[in-house]
């Protein structure tokens, strides 16, 4: 069974999905998973925060 959140299909994605996670703050961390803030909106978010909901 292939793994889509490791290899080359991160190669094919803007900043080959890496940032800053808005909800813990991790830098040059994958964001993989949808997450929603407190408005409701869609965020990418880093597997610690998967599930989480930003407190702001």
């Amino acid at each position: 069974m292939s793994k889509n959140k490791r290899g080359k299909a991160l190669w094919r994605m803007p900043s080959r999905a890496r940032g800053t996670c808005p909800i813990c703050g991790s830098t040059r961390i994958k964001l993989l998973y949808l997450g929603k803030d407190a408005a409701g909106e869609k965020l990418n978010v880093c597997k610690k925060c998967d599930g989480k909901q930003a407190a702001v």
